[in-house]
């Protein structure tokens, strides 16, 4: 006996491609960040038509977050990926967690609440040495806050971690995102210097509207 296999049974959804992407950088670090410089560039020459948002993050986490979803709260939640590197890699988790979309995560920070609170004080930032700005230790509290558990949808994650990593460790980043997509590089470093090698499958599962 033949089943007849009728359209809407072969049908599988697809979801639109991207039409917005929001990079969040690290502690410390800018929107002059080189990995950021190398995102905004690339999806400039090739998707022109993305909006692309990077913004120079406050201190404060509880600001921060404020500032990105003030910043994404009229984008498209079907159509929108987030990419995050170190802390940036933790905001990122929690952006999308809040909105279902497509993370992608560089080295992400995984307990910021316990590894920055020996940063309580006066900072500088990578980029300019001559800009400051102070840590407080209420920021700590506001990072366990935004501290979220299992992933809901470990398949919209693609994390992308080096062994090689100075300041986070790499078995606890991998732990952290189960049954996400995760690219373990042998070598690297904490600031993917070879970011290059990698940035083009960052690029493929972010699915950009070209």
């Amino acid at each position: 006996m033949l089943t007849r296999l009728y359209s809407w049974q072969m049908t599988v959804p697809t979801m639109p491609p991207n039409t917005h992407l929001l990079y969040l950088h690290g502690f410390r670090s800018s929107p002059q960040s080189k990995k950021a410089s190398q995102m905004a560039a690339l999806v400039t020459e090739r998707f022109p038509n993305v909006t692309w948002w990077c913004p120079q993050l406050p201190p404060s986490p509880r600001a921060a977050m404020a500032l990105v979803m003030q910043g994404i709260k009229d984008w498209p939640r079907e159509s929108m990926a987030v990419v995050g590197s170190s802390l940036g890699g933790f905001y990122a988790t929690w952006v999308a967690e809040q909105t279902g979309c497509k993370a992608v995560l560089l080295n992400p920070a995984v307990n910021p609440a316990r590894d920055l609170s020996s940063y309580i004080g006066e900072q500088t930032a990578w980029h300019n040495s001559d800009e400051r700005f102070f840590f407080h230790p209420e920021f700590v509290a506001e990072l366990s806050e935004l501290q979220v558990g299992p992933l809901r949808h470990s398949q919209n994650y693609f994390a992308v971690i080096a062994k090689g990593d100075e300041v986070l460790d790499w078995r606890e980043m991998t732990g952290r995102y189960p049954g996400a997509r995760i690219k373990l590089l042998p070598g690297s470093d904490h600031a993917l210097s070879d970011f290059d090698a990698h940035i083009d499958e960052v690029l493929a599962f972010l699915d950009l509207s070209s």
